[in-house]
């Protein structure tokens, strides 16, 4: 397994919790039946998972761990909704039979395992002859920004080298096809979508949590502790971040890479 880049401060959770259908999912949703049987890996705070559930007839929610899946439960519990249940996985070598699901999802996931092939081959397993298995990741190698601040830059190549230190790869929206296509998936369809902040409101949510972000989550304490940064790098990033924030013409642009796979 590799290790979980982000972790889950507050800061973390700020930018997971807005993530719904509509933007982070929305390549699966004409494909998805009310009387699917999802599983949505890696659920995070669960907001996205949430939103299955009133879509489809049950979802089945995973994280690596009692902590991490605990946010995805309270959200749940806050919703009063009943046709959900949630348990800890390793997608390497999940534990349910094959054949269990209709759907399988994964968002933002197979960027932060050790081995994304063998994921899909587990996420393929457990998926019906003839259901999908849907993935979103992000490709940081295509992050884009204007103005270009050097600060901003280095941001962008510490958070790479620090994803692959943690056996993750951060460039993972491109190579979803490959990696399908090596988990033997043969019928595929690759697509792409992007985030763009660019509103006033958009850039002081952005900044403003990057801003944090950069200071208080476990990617601030792995740069610091491995020396690949100092506490004072990370104080001009984030103050960068903020600058960005302010200035009008500011743009940031995040593109996705998206599969459809028919098991």
């Amino acid at each position: 397994m590799a290790l979980y880049t982000h972790g889950h401060h507050e800061s973390v959770l700020r930018s997971h919790n807005i993530r719904n259908i509509a933007n982070s999912a929305a390549y699966l949703r004409p494909h998805l039946e009310a009387t699917n049987r999802l599983l949505d890996v890696g659920a995070g705070p669960g907001s996205i998972t949430v939103d299955f559930a009133s879509v489809v007839a049950h979802v089945t929610a995973t994280e690596i761990d009692e902590s991490a899946l605990s946010l995805s439960q309270g959200l749940a519990a806050e919703r009063g909704l009943t046709n959900l249940d949630f348990s800890v996985e390793d997608v390497h070598a999940l534990s349910f039979p094959d054949d269990s699901f209709d759907v399988v999802h994964a968002h933002q996931v197979l960027q932060h395992v050790g081995d994304p092939v063998q994921a899909l081959r587990e996420m393929r397993r457990v998926t019906v002859p003839g259901g999908i298995v849907a993935a979103r990741d992000a490709d940081y190698a295509g992050f884009l920004s204007f103005p270009v601040l050097p600060e901003l830059d280095r941001w962008l190549a510490l958070y790479r080298e620090a994803a692959r230190a943690n056996g993750g790869e951060p460039d993972a929206g491109r190579r979803l096809l490959s990696w399908a296509r090596a988990a033997g998936f043969e019928d595929v369809t690759a697509t792409a979508s992007t985030w763009c902040y660019a509103s006033p409101a958009e850039r002081a949510w952005w900044g403003g949590m990057w801003a944090d972000r950069i200071l208080e989550s476990a990617l601030a304490r792995q740069l610091v502790d491995s020396g690949m940064a100092t506490p004072d790098d990370l104080r001009d990033i984030s103050v960068a971040w903020k600058r960005w924030a302010d200035d009008g013409d500011g743009w940031y642009l995040v593109p996705h890479g998206e599969i459809l796979a028919r098991a």
